[in-house]
């Protein structure tokens, strides 16, 4: 059991994981539904309007390993999805379900239990029938599925000071990021939703209730070159001809469909999907290295159900891993005209370049951003620039200096450090974090990067040095008396 819950499950990916059930069980409808009483958070449940479960189908399902019999467009796979997303995040897991014939039953797994003797409780009717009505009509109807988590481990534990309404808002928009992107073929049905909301139980108050949004990874308004996308077709000698589409979206675009899928280096690829559901975003599978020129490369495969010794699945699925034949297949795989696959991601370079082409400006390569920079403004900074190859990043980290001196340069570990007796003034009185103060960093990173290009400062680099330093001390002593001040 200890094991079990200790798959790495992301919480988004261990909320997806139990989308699927719900999937499989034919919902129209899933709720993710956050309780809170007042800056507590309490549980986290995901309710849908499926086929349900008899008591016999919640005793395959809570039994690790369980094995149901997969329609041949099902989601799940191993039997281990429900206990191992949920005992990952939650100390105590109730399953509570009704079909159209049956009256509700429910089960549950606590973790201490079930690592003892392997124990799985009985849940009182009276409760599987109240928790039952307290979702009546919305969603379930006739029958459903209601999952709750209680004792959630990433849940905050102090929520005073708005910690809870930071975890929420920031929880809330990840797992919405997610479950559009992975499920944006399904949420493009007329027939089928998933909402998160946030309720009160104190007052009984539904303060935050909204719809996911599909992100669809292919979703351009227009092409990137005109000749795509174009499909191709990969021989693979043990599982047949396994087809593709190959993208190029436009540069430099904004949209979240683009941007909100991971760094830049990381949504250029393949996007495998398994009946629908994405299962991977992006990545090359050891086809190839990431590389900035082919930022705007996506390639969609739709897995073959009768592929796995060539397709592997994460037990999570969250990534599919390539067998030798399928990289080698993938040299040769030609579209309808007889084109190599390899010219398409010549191609994608060439949009790319041109992109930059056009921009009026070449721009010189630059050190890359580290660690201490946030994650979106790396990525802003690897796209606008191009970065020298082999080098090592620049990191940015607060460190205790002489309050003389705003910040020093460690070229030996490309380490930007600044002030740690400045920091609470630029923060406003925050949480300081590994990225915070991003506007800060990110214009010394702009103004300094060019410093470690070089192995010593000339006269001019020096005098600048002499210069920014009192004029940030400067500033950040202002900092400190406004803040001293109240203002």
């Amino acid at each position: 059991m200890e094991a079990l819950s200790s798959q790495g499950y992301g919480f988004e990916v261990a909320i997806a994981d139990l989308v699927d059930n719900s999937i499989d069980a034919g919902a129209k409808d899933v709720v993710i539904h956050f309780l809170r009483d007042g800056d507590q958070l309490v549980s986290l449940l995901v309710i849908d309007d499926g086929d349900g479960m008899t008591d016999e189908d919640l005793d395959v399902a809570m039994t690790v390993g369980g094995q149901r019999n997969y329609g041949a467009q099902a989601l799940g796979m191993f039997g281990t999805g429900l206990k191992s997303a949920s005992l990952s995040h939650a100390s105590s897991v109730t399953v509570v379900s009704k079909t159209k014939r049956t009256r509700p039953a429910g089960r549950r797994w606590l973790m201490e239990r079930a690592m003892a003797d392997f124990q799985c409780d009985i849940v009182e009717p009276d409760y599987s029938q109240l928790l039952m009505d307290r979702y009546a009509n919305c969603p379930i109807v006739w029958s459903g599925t209601v999952i709750r988590w209680d004792a959630v481990k990433n849940f905050p534990q102090h929520g005073g000071g708005g910690q809870t309404d930071r975890y929420l808002h920031r929880t809330i928009n990840k797992v919405g990021f997610h479950l559009g992107l992975n499920f944006h073929r399904f949420l493009t049905r007329e027939n089928f939703n998933i909402t998160i909301a946030v309720e009160d139980v104190a007052t009984g108050v539904e303060y935050m209730n909204f719809g996911v949004v599909p992100l669809n990874p292919f979703a351009y308004p227009v092409s990137g070159h005109p000749d795509y996308p174009r499909p191709f077709v990969a021989e693979l000698p043990s599982a047949g001809s396994v087809g593709f589409d190959a993208h190029i979206w436009p540069p430099k675009s904004t949209l979240d469909e683009y941007k909100a899928v991971g760094s830049v280096m990381e949504r250029q690829g393949f996007y495998f999907y398994r009946h629908n559901r994405l299962v991977q975003a992006g990545g090359w599978n050891n086809f190839r290295q990431p590389d900035q020129h082919l930022a705007l490369a996506r390639i969609s495969i739709d897995l073959p159900d009768d592929s796995r010794n060539v397709f592997r699945l994460s037990v999570k699925k969250e990534g599919v891993e390539m067998s030798p034949e399928v990289v080698a297949a993938l040299e040769d795989a030609r579209d309808g005209d007889g084109r190599l696959f390899t010219e398409y991601l010549k191609d994608g370079e060439t949009a790319y370049r041109e992109a930059r082409k056009t921009s009026g400006t070449i721009r010189k390569p630059v050190i890359p951003p580290g660690k201490g920079i946030d994650a979106s403004v790396r990525e802003t900074i690897e796209e606008e620039l191009p970065l020298i190859p082999g080098e090592d990043p620049i990191s940015v980290r607060w460190q205790t200096l002489d309050n003389s001196t705003f910040f020093e340069l460690d070229r030996e570990n490309r380490t930007i450090h600044l002030n740690q007796n400045y920091r609470a003034a630029i923060l406003g009185g925050r949480k300081g974090t590994l990225n915070d103060a991003p506007l800060l960093k990110s214009l010394m990173y702009l103004l300094l990067h060019p410093l470690f290009e070089k192995e010593y400062s000339g006269k001019r680099e020096k005098d600048n040095l002499q210069l920014w330093q009192a004029v940030m001390v400067s500033a950040a002593r202002a900092e400190l008396e406004r803040v001293a001040d109240g203002e």
